[in-house]
C-alpha cells in the first residue's frame, strides 16, 4: 500500500518558527553559534516557587485530571482575571493543552465549516494552520509598520465582514508586532461584533507584558461578556512553554457546551503542568515584575540598535517580546536562510522568522521579519551586530545594490 498525505495535510503551512531549523542545525555542526530569535521560547528561569512545588510533590502515579482542569487551578485563574475584570467564576474557566488547543477547541466547537473569521494581519502565524484544521476561513484586515499597526477606521474593517463572518480573532498585546491596543480600541471592535452578531475571541497570552500602558482584557467590557472568549496560557509569563497549560475563559455557559465535550474526548490537560501552573499563580514574590522589566530592557536595546541600522524600518513595541521589522531586502525568507547557510560574523549568526507567514494577503511581509528578544542583553547585542553586518554583505540587500550602482556610475 502506498502511503500518501491527506488533502488537509498538504494545505497545512510550514511553521515559520521552525521551517529553517535544518539550516540552523547544519550551521551549528560547522561550529557557528546560532542566536535564536525565531521562536518565543523565554530564556528567563521559571518562578523558583513553582519549580520547588513540582520537586517537592510526591506522586505514586500521574492520573488524569478532571476533563476541564483541576478545580483549584480553575479557581486560581478565576481569581487572576477577577483582579481586573468583573467577577469570573471557576465554571467560566477551562484548562487546555496550551493556548493552541484552546483556540482550536473554540474554532471547532463554535463555528461551522467554511465560516469566516476576521483577523488583523500580521497575525500569529499558527492561526492559519488552526483555521485549516477547523475548516474555517480567515479574512484579513491589513495593518502596517509605517503607522505603528494602528487599527483602520470602521468602514475599512466592515468591508471585510461578509454574511459568512462569525467571529473576530484578535491578539492583545499582538504577536508578532508587540502593539498593545487600548480599552477604547477593543470597545470599538466590540461594537462591530455586536452590530454583526459575532463572537469576539481575544488571545491574551502576553497581557502581563505591557510596558508603557495597561493592557485591558476583553472581559473588562461588560457589554461584550456574552460573546467574549479569552485564550490564555502560562507558557510565556512563567517560562513554561513545555508545561502545556492554557485556558479558555468564557462567561457564557452556552458557548462552553461544545468545548466541554472536546475536553472530555481528549481526557485531560497535563497533570504535572497544572500543578506547576497552580503554584505559579500562587507565587507571592516579585517574579513577574522582574521579568517584565527584563523584557523591557531588551526591547529598548533591540529597538535602539535597529533604528540605527541603515534601511531598517522599525517602531517601539509596547508589549509582548517581539519586534516586527522591515528590512532592506527583496525576500526576507531568502535572507533568513542565507544568514544560516552562508553568513557568520565573529563565528555567530541569527535565526529569525520570516514575515510573509504572518500575513494572509499574498505578497505582504516579503521584506519583514519577526524578532523574539528572548535572549540575554549580551546575546541580543551580538545578534544586532550580525544583522547590521549581514545587511552590508547580503547580495540581494537594497543597500548593497545601491552601493554597487553608485560605484559603477
Amino acid at each position: 500500500m502506498c502511503a500518501q498525505l491527506s488533502s488537509r495535510a498538504h494545505l497545512l503551512p510550514e511553521s515559520p518558527f521552525r521551517q529553517l531549523l535544518p539550516y540552523a542545525e547544519a550551521a551549528k555542526k560547522k561550529g557557528v553559534d546560532v542566536i535564536h530569535l525565531n521562536i518565543g521560547q523565554p530564556d528567563i528561569p521559571a518562578p523558583a516557587t513553582a519549580l520547588e512545588a513540582i520537586h517537592e510533590a510526591y506522586f505514586d502515579k500521574l492520573p488524569y485530571s478532571h476533563a476541564l482542569g483541576i478545580e483549584s487551578l480553575r479557581e486560581g485563574f478565576a481569581g487572576y482575571y477577577s483582579q481586573t475584570s468583573p467577577e469570573v467564576k471557576p465554571a467560566d474557566v477551562v484548562i487546555t493543552n496550551g493556548s493552541s488547543e484552546g483556540l482550536y477547541f473554540v474554532l471547532f466547537s463554535l463555528l461551522e465549516p467554511k465560516d469566516e473569521v476576521l483577523v488583523f494581519e500580521p497575525y500569529y502565524a499558527n492561526y492559519s494552520g488552526f483555521a485549516i484544521m477547523a475548516d474555517v476561513t480567515l479574512k484579513a484586515v491589513s495593518l502596517h509598520v509605517e503607522n505603528n499597526f494602528d487599527l483602520p477606521d470602521n468602514d475599512t474593517i466592515e468591508k471585510s465582514i461578509t454574511p459568512r463572518t462569525r467571529a473576530i480573532l484578535f491578539t492583545n498585546p499582538c504577536n508578532p508586532t508587540g502593539r498593545v491596543y487600548s480599552y477604547q480600541e477593543l470597545k470599538r471592535l466590540g461594537e462591530l461584533a455586536i452590530k454583526y452578531d459575532l463572537l469576539f475571541i481575544v488571545d491574551e497570552v502576553y497581557r502581563v507584558f505591557s510596558f508603557a500602558k495597561p493592557c485591558p482584557s476583553i472581559l473588562d467590557i461588560p457589554e461584550l461578556r456574552d460573546r467574549a472568549i479569552v485564550i490564555d496560557s502560562i507558557s510565556k509569563r512563567y517560562s513554561a512553554c513545555g508545561a502545556r497549560v492554557g485556558t479558555i475563559v468564557c462567561c457564557n455557559p452556552q458557548l462552553l457546551t461544545g468545548i466541554d465535550r472536546l475536553c472530555k474526548l481528549r481526557l485531560s490537560a497535563p497533570f504535572v503542568g497544572q500543578l506547576f501552573a497552580q503554584a505559579a499563580l500562587d507565587d507571592s514574590t516579585d517574579y513577574m515584575e522582574k521579568v517584565k522589566k527584563a523584557y523591557q530592557r531588551r526591547r529598548d536595546l533591540v529597538y535602539d540598535r535597529l533604528r540605527h541600522i541603515p534601511g531598517v524600518e522599525t517602531y517601539l513595541p509596547e508589549g509582548a517580546f517581539y519586534g516586527f521589522v522591515k528590512l532592506p531586502v527583496e525576500n526576507a525568507f531568502h535572507f533568513c536562510q542565507w544568514l544560516l547557510e552562508s553568513f557568520s560574523h565573529h563565528g555567530q549568526t541569527v535565526m529569525m522568522a520570516h514575515g510573509a507567514a504572518f500575513y494572509l494577503t499574498p505578497g505582504m511581509g516579503r521584506n519583514e521579519v519577526r524578532l523574539a528578544y528572548v535572549a540575554s542583553e549580551e546575546r541580543l547585542q551580538q545578534a544586532m551586530d550580525c544583522i547590521e553586518v549581514a545587511l552590508q554583505h547580503y547580495p540581494h540587500s537594497t543597500l548593497v545594490k545601491e552601493l554597487v550602482h553608485n560605484t559603477n556610475q
